[in-house]
């Protein structure tokens, strides 16, 4: 699959960086020749300099044969300009990066498909309803729902008096199959687990089960309850504005705290009335004590600052705040981030590359997403007739140690996935790869 990708920022760069290991020809696009100088290590990247918006340097940069374009520079305008040229010069599919919610109403998502933009993605409004997902489960690190709900993906932070905790997997098995442990990262190594595995003390775990089964995921974490009601967040950039808008729609207390006095005023102007703007440093802990920080349920730093959002949530946690979220776009934070045990990391790059990545695979997918703290990938598939899936039960498929298989929906049904379950042509089936292993879906579900 031939995929051009314009724009050489942090989201293009890293998709790019991504797709690499995918055995697909990419092509990264930018009209700053310095921006696109990583392509010369051993990554299979082409690089083009040349901007996205001329004809002759699209024509120039293999347009006519490309499979998929993705416009992903900062500006929306280019992205969107850009994917209507290159339809109409050949490419098969588009997508753009947007930073406008009013594209995304349906007529509108039509109107721009008429022109030539077949897909329209917005990483901001993405961030922040994964930030009301971890909301509302605050005891869980990472909530996702798969299946349209019928199967919950859960990622959970072990602590020492979890009752699974030096337990084989083949034990916690041998009870009902109430979840099943489909990802395991312990410090820096993200691990597939067989039943010999066993979970440790401070490992991130990630379960799949079903809406019965939360509970008792929980109560196996050894986590408690948390309610949250009242909300501090540091930072008035969209991402912000946007969970705000959602969390108050919920009915909770919400504070925005922004050190810029015009920006304030702005978004006191978006918002609902019911949310509190106070301009103000969030780093300043003297004003945290005065809006009564320590009595607050969660605290998000959501700044476009990395280091900064890392630290103010360290800062929080000082205060037995339940609930700290930080938004984090620089990459190599993220195991840092994890280390310090902030609580629940947003990055953009990691969301947008996760619904990209939907149209990048021959097999029905229907949603993947990227573990934020793992080297891996969730994939919801569809199993076809006679496809090599559906031959043998589980246990004698003899799948790579690099995947694994966590559950599946059958006729409108969630199934928690065990050795002797047979996969059936029409299943809905939940998929666990490391990133390497991403390609070799299409082997097993085609």
């Amino acid at each position: 699959m031939k995929i051009i990708i314009a724009g050489a920022g942090e989201v293009g760069t890293h998709l790019a960086k991504l797709l690499s290991q995918e055995n697909q020809d990419i092509v990264l696009m930018d009209a700053d020749e310095e921006r696109l100088e990583f392509t010369n290590s051993d990554m299979e990247i082409m690089s083009v300099v040349g901007n996205p918006t001329s004809i002759k340097d699209l024509q120039n940069a293999g347009v006519k044969k490309a499979n998929l374009f993705i416009g992903v520079t900062p500006e929306e305008t280019t992205n969107i300009t850009a994917c209507m040229l290159a339809t109409n010069l050949g490419a098969h599919k588009t997508l753009a990066r947007i930073n406008n919610y009013e594209y995304l109403i349906p007529k509108n998502r039509e109107f721009f498909k008429k022109l030539g933009v077949d897909s329209l993605i917005y990483p901001e409004m993405l961030a922040a309803q994964e930030i009301v997902s971890a909301i509302k489960r605050p005891w869980a690190r990472q909530w996702w729902e798969l299946c349209n709900g019928e199967l919950i993906l859960i990622g959970v932070k072990i602590r020492s008096n979890a009752s699974i905790v030096g337990k084989f997997l083949y034990e916690v098995s041998r009870e009902e199959k109430i979840y099943h442990i489909v990802a395991i990262k312990r410090s820096n190594e993200t691990i597939i687990p067989r039943g010999n595995d066993q979970v440790q003390a401070d490992d991130l775990v990630y379960f799949t089960t079903t809406k019965s089964g939360i509970d008792t995921v929980r109560e196996h974490s050894g986590k408690n309850h948390i309610h949250v009601n009242k909300i501090i967040i540091m930072g008035g950039g969209r991402i912000a504005v946007e969970a705000a808008q959602y969390l108050s729609s919920r009915h909770l207390q919400v504070k925005i705290l922004e050190m810029n006095k015009e920006r304030s005023y702005k978004i006191a102007e978006q918002v609902d009335s019911n949310i509190l703007i106070i301009n103000g440093d969030g780093r300043d802990t003297e004003l945290l004590l005065q809006e009564n920080i320590e009595g607050c349920d969660a605290f998000m730093a959501l700044t476009g600052n990395s280091e900064t959002n890392i630290l103010a949530c360290v800062a929080a946690k000082r205060f037995n705040i339940p609930k700290t979220i930080a938004q984090i776009e620089n990459i190599d934070y993220i195991t840092m981030a994890e280390k310090m045990d902030i609580g629940t990391v947003i990055n953009k790059k990691l969301i947008a590359a996760s619904h990209i990545y939907q149209l990048l695979l021959n097999a029905d997918v229907a949603n993947i997403k990227c573990l934020t703290f793992a080297n891996a990938d969730v994939a919801e598939l569809v199993a076809k007739p006679s496809s090599r899936i559906t031959r043998k039960a589980v246990k004698d498929l003899n799948l790579p140690k690099d995947m694994t298989l966590g559950g599946l929906i059958r006729d409108g049904k969630p199934i928690i996935i065990e050795g002797f379950t047979q996969i059936q042509a029409g299943d809905h089936v939940v998929v666990f790869c490391l990133n390497t292993a991403m390609h070799k879906l299409q082997h097993y579900f085609n």
